[in-house]
Parts: structure tokens; C-alpha cells; sequence
């Protein structure tokens, strides 16, 4: 089961990578970057995963993320920099999308690697006072907090100089909103994903024992 975690958070983080160059709207005055669908749900994974294996696998899957990211943004590099072929007519669009994921994926690396060390932390610190007991509240504390410091990062890094200061302060809350929202509503999925790898943990340890 940890390898489907592991696998899952860092194909989602990619996803997000690549989706957060579109901005969408919400009504007329929610803006956020369409990663923000994707992205929110890496934290339950790495909450699951420090929840039941421990935070060093969590700190694991995190960095293992990061280097993701890494090889990511050296191939887009690559990529745009690659000779285009003569009749490909769209080096300009490809350019174009793909160096505003260029500095994207910059300011996801940045606002990622602080905010999701930030969110094990947390959860580790509670989990140590409450031991199995709570979860709902180390789930929801770590997210909580840790998406602050990643929302705000994240948005005026990758962001400052194309908009007003006013649009980045509007997407930084309405996104933490969005975040925040959708943190509290993805409770049953942590304890249902806890119960999963605990199931097969143990029968793991039995087959094995």
C-alpha cells in the first residue's frame, strides 16, 4: 500500500505542476490555479503515510517528491531549449505555456518543500500526544497550517510582477479558503486510507512474523 502512496502523491504533484499554469474562476471573485484541485490531495496521502508508517517514510515520500520536481523542471528546460523542427508551427505557444511552468514548477518546489516538511512535522508532534487517538485533529491542524505557508509561497512566487498585489492577496485567500474547505471534507478519506494500510500492515506482519 505505501508504494501506491508513494506513486500516487508524487503523479498527482506532477499533475499540478503541469495544471497550474491555467487560472479558472469561481463566481466573480474566487481565482485559483486549476493544480489547486489536484494538490490539495497530496497532504492526506503523506498524513496517511505518517500516520501509519512513521515520519521518516513520510519525510521520504516528500523528498522522493522534490526530486521529482527536480528532474521535472531540468526537462522542461531541456524541452524548450531543444531545436524546433521545421514545420512545427508551435514553438511560440509551446514556449510560452511551458516557461510559465518553468517558473510554476519553481515555486512549487519552493512553497513544496517547506510547507509539506512543515505539515509532517506538525502531525508528528501531535501524534506524539495523542498517540492513534485524534487523528481528525492532527490531520486538520497540519494541513491547515502547512497549506497557509504553501498558498502564500506558492502564489507570489510564481505569480509576482504579472499581477496586482491585490489579485495575489485575493488568489491567496480565496485558494486557502478552497484548501481549507476541502482539508476538512477529506477527513473520512485519511481514516479510510489509515484503515487500508493498517489492514494490510498487519497482514503483512502475519504472513511474515
Amino acid at each position: 500500500m505505501l508504494l501506491y502512496l508513494n506513486g500516487a502523491f508524487v503523479g498527482l504533484l506532477i499533475l499540478s505542476n503541469i495544471l497550474a499554469v491555467k487560472l479558472f474562476s469561481i463566481g466573480e471573485w474566487m481565482v485559483l490555479p486549476a493544480a489547486v484541485i489536484v494538490y490539495v490531495f497530496t497532504f492526506p496521502i503523506t498524513d496517511t503515510i505518517a500516520e501509519v508508517y512513521g515520519k521518516e517514510a513520510a519525510r521520504k515520500t516528500v523528498f522522493a517528491g522534490f526530486i521529482t520536481q527536480l528532474a521535472a523542471l531540468a526537462f522542461i528546460f531541456f524541452a524548450i531549449h531543444l531545436p524546433a523542427a521545421p514545420f512545427f508551427g508551435d514553438q511560440s505557444s509551446f514556449e510560452s505555456i511551458l516557461s510559465a511552468g518553468f517558473r510554476v514548477t519553481l515555486a512549487s518546489l519552493i512553497a513544496y518543500f517547506i510547507s509539506q516538511n512543515l505539515d509532517v512535522t506538525i502531525f508528528h508532534k501531535l501524534k506524539e500526544k495523542h498517540g492513534d487517538s485524534k487523528l481528525w485533529i492532527r490531520n486538520n491542524a497540519s494541513t491547515m497550517v502547512s497549506q497557509l505557508v504553501d498558498t502564500t509561497l506558492f502564489i507570489f512566487i510564481a505569480f509576482y510582477g504579472v499581477m496586482p498585489l491585490s489579485a495575489l492577496l485575493g488568489m491567496v485567500l480565496t485558494q486557502y479558503l478552497f484548501k481549507w474547505i476541502v482539508a476538512a471534507a477529506d477527513t473520512p478519506l485519511v481514516y479510510l486510507l489509515v484503515k487500508l494500510c493498517r489492514r494490510e500492515k498487519a497482514a503483512g506482519q502475519t504472513i511474515y512474523g
